[in-house]
């Protein structure tokens, strides 16, 4: 996700764990996931070269990003409910197959319309994967290794920004988009066969269904929750989607270090991550507040200060330390929220995260077609002001949060 997604932490121990000889099933999981996340923002590294090959705009390319998110939101509660009673490494398998070939159409796609087709079936991947394996660490390894295999697991996620897209975009300034493409694709290949040989069979437990996700949306701390990702996810994606249309025609940046840009930002999500993830347990508003506070400075200096390559990347690591704390930041608090539901809250989360991911992105090349990549980043980081006053709002409501919430958040942030 490219998005980036964080686990939430079993609340019970399943009947059964497997041994230790589960830790290469452990890691082919975090392969997965990297698969995923990477080829979700690949185009984000990409969408000068691919807009320009079937002659659309920077706006129309990033239609790319959209479709995604909008069909992982829907994914994410079908596939929950569809595959309840399906083994998890066989659910695992078929989705990692479906991500394998949306990356082989992507690299033959004689048309921009089948590249969509390519991210339609991204999204359902990302949906299905995140719904089914958000708690699976707890099955591949002994009680107490869970927190690291989580850990190990989800560390996927900025891997994807700090490694995968910049790799990506490397290999299609080089060889082309289409060869980035053709190469995740082999290597979602190999993921898939490395899970089919090591990931143990994981017979089905009891999904989450409809009653939870309606019990939670009652919540006033969930409905906080919602409205706080929407903007922080919103003005993120309605920005980052489009950095590098601003990097090279504002700052003028050359195609290499764009590329290098992208690597640094990556890099401050990962320092983001594990500082909002240190943080939010204790003080879950101030911590959400100051993410958003940061993705806004950035995104608002940078018509200004991003003129220059210094200022632009001085901007960019900001930007990765903000938005590496959102995603462990939103998850707490739907976890906080609604604490003796984990597995619900992970779908919900999920669901309102890729869909505001994809509105982002829309709203962000609407704008881009019809303005300047300066007005983009200058709207983007207002919208992410707004999140601000939406937590002091709820530090006015007094509400305190439910009873386990406390636990929660320190499971969370140990893990």
């Amino acid at each position: 996700m490219s998005a980036a997604t964080t686990p939430s932490v079993p609340t019970s121990a399943p009947p059964h764990r497997a041994s230790r000889a589960s830790w290469p099933a452990v890691v082919t999981v975090m392969l997965g996931i990297f698969s995923i996340v990477t080829t979700e923002i690949l185009p984000i590294g990409l969408l000068t070269s691919i807009g320009a090959s079937f002659t659309v705009s920077d706006g129309r390319a990033g239609l790319m990003m959209t479709m995604p998110g909008f069909l992982a939101a829907v994914s994410a509660p079908l596939v929950t409910v569809a595959c309840r009673r399906v083994d998890r490494r066989a659910v695992l398998a078929a989705l990692v197959l479906l991500l394998a070939l949306a990356d082989f159409l992507a690299a033959a796609a004689p048309s921009y319309w089948l590249v969509l087709v390519s991210r339609v079936l991204v999204g359902v991947t990302i949906g299905g994967f995140w719904s089914v394996g958000a708690g699976i660490a707890d099955r591949l390894v002994p009680a107490g290794s869970v927190g690291r295999a989580t850990a190990v697991i989800f560390s996927a996620v900025p891997l994807g920004s700090v490694l995968g897209v910049p790799l990506g975009t490397f290999i299609g300034d080089v060889a082309g988009w289409r060869t980035a493409f053709l190469v995740m694709g082999g290597f979602t290949l190999a993921v898939l066969a490395l899970l089919l040989l090591v990931v143990p069979p994981l017979p089905s437990r009891r999904a989450a269904g409809p009653d939870h996700l309606r019990g939670m949306l009652r919540g006033v701390h969930t409905r906080f929750a919602l409205a706080m990702t929407f903007l922080v996810v919103l003005a993120h994606f309605g920005t980052y989607t489009y950095v590098t249309p601003f990097l090279e025609q504002v700052t003028h940046m050359s195609p290499g270090l764009v590329t290098a840009c992208l690597l640094l930002y990556g890099a401050a999500g990962i320092a983001g991550t594990f500082l909002g993830g240190s943080a939010v347990g204790r003080f879950p508003r101030a911590a959400f507040a100051a993410a958003a506070a940061l993705i806004a400075a950035a995104t608002l200096l940078l018509p200004v200060l991003g003129r220059s390559d210094a200022g632009a990347v001085a901007l960019l690591v900001v930007w990765g330390v903000g938005y590496g704390a959102v995603p462990v930041c939103s998850q707490t608090w739907f976890a906080k929220a609604s604490p003796g539901s984990p597995e619900a809250s992970s779908v919900l989360f999920t669901a309102s995260f890729q869909a505001t991911l994809s509105l982002g992105a829309l709203a962000g090349g609407a704008v881009l077609d019809r303005s300047s990549p300066s007005t983009v980043m200058a709207l983007g980081g207002l919208t992410a002001l707004l999140l601000v006053l939406v937590a002091g709002a709820h530090l006015a409501t007094g509400r305190p949060w439910p009873a386990a919430a406390q636990r929660t958040g320190e499971a969370l942030r140990d893990g």
